[in-house]
């Protein structure tokens, strides 16, 4: 059993995973850069105990990071609290993708991970959307190498900005109106986060298909991957456990 986190700059995913298909549990603490190893420490092993899970029964322990300054805070808190060395997804790590970008270093961890997912489960060329803080799409292309990247504005970034910009718009909650032509302020700032970026995603899906001359697979994964993609015109494949598969994988790879 092998126990995987991602680091993000909202959330940091906790997974505890036998098998792509076998997946223990899935859990979330939220990123924060003024916490110490200890607090990250006892709220890992209190996730741990939850499900009754012993660092005798694990495997190993895999992290993927793209906020530098907690990296750190979290390895330490992982060998408190089961005593193993994490494998930390970076350079130097195996993962058996081809990156073709003018500077392979700089393409985010997690982005890294969703990739090596990707390709192992589904048909090329392929785009992998994934819906965090940021919304990033990768594109794949047909010989499998990683060909680009494409970064917009994270849903909640967004909304958060709208808000705080404007003093008559109030925070809503992210779910669909029951109409796409607001009748009221809710209704319409409803409609332009869930729509509007709806839309963006089908336009980049038609843009990138353009570039490539060829159809592509579409998987989604992140937080907010199942409040938009339902609201999308192109197929797309939401698959939750993108990122851990990957984490699973890379693991693997670098211990045979």
């Amino acid at each position: 059993m092998i126990l995987a986190l991602d680091v993000g700059n909202t959330n940091i995913v906790i997974g505890y995973l036998e098998s792509e298909t076998n997946i223990v549990f899935v859990e979330r603490l939220s990123t924060n850069l003024s916490k110490t190893t200890l607090e990250y420490a006892i709220q890992i092993k209190n996730v741990l105990e939850m499900y009754h899970v012993s660092p005798d029964t694990m495997e190993g322990v895999i992290i993927s990071s793209v906020v530098p300054p907690i990296t750190n805070m979290i390895c330490d808190a992982i060998r408190k609290v089961t005593g193993m060395e994490p494998l930390v997804v970076g350079p130097g790590i195996k993962n058996g993708l081809h990156l073709k970008m003018d500077n392979p270093a700089q393409v985010g961890s997690d982005l890294v991970v969703d990739a090596v997912a990707g390709i192992q489960d589904y048909p090329v060329p392929q785009v992998i959307i994934d819906m965090g803080t940021a919304t990033t799409m990768s594109i794949i292309d047909h010989e499998k190498a990683y060909i680009g990247t494409i970064i917009l504005p994270g849903i909640n970034s967004s909304l958060d900005a709208l808000v705080s910009h404007t003093s008559q718009l109030p925070k809503i909650s992210l779910e669909a109106p029951k109409r796409l032509i607001g009748k009221n302020t809710i209704e319409c700032m409803k409609s332009g986060i869930i729509h509007g970026n709806a839309s963006c995603l089908d336009g980049m899906i038609d843009r990138i298909q353009e570039e490539l001359g060829q159809p592509v697979t579409v998987i989604a994964t992140g937080g907010l991957a199942s409040v938009i993609v339902p609201h999308c015109r192109h197929k797309i494949i939401v698959d939750d456990a993108l990122l851990l598969k990957g984490l699973l994988l890379i693991y693997r790879r670098n211990r045979e």
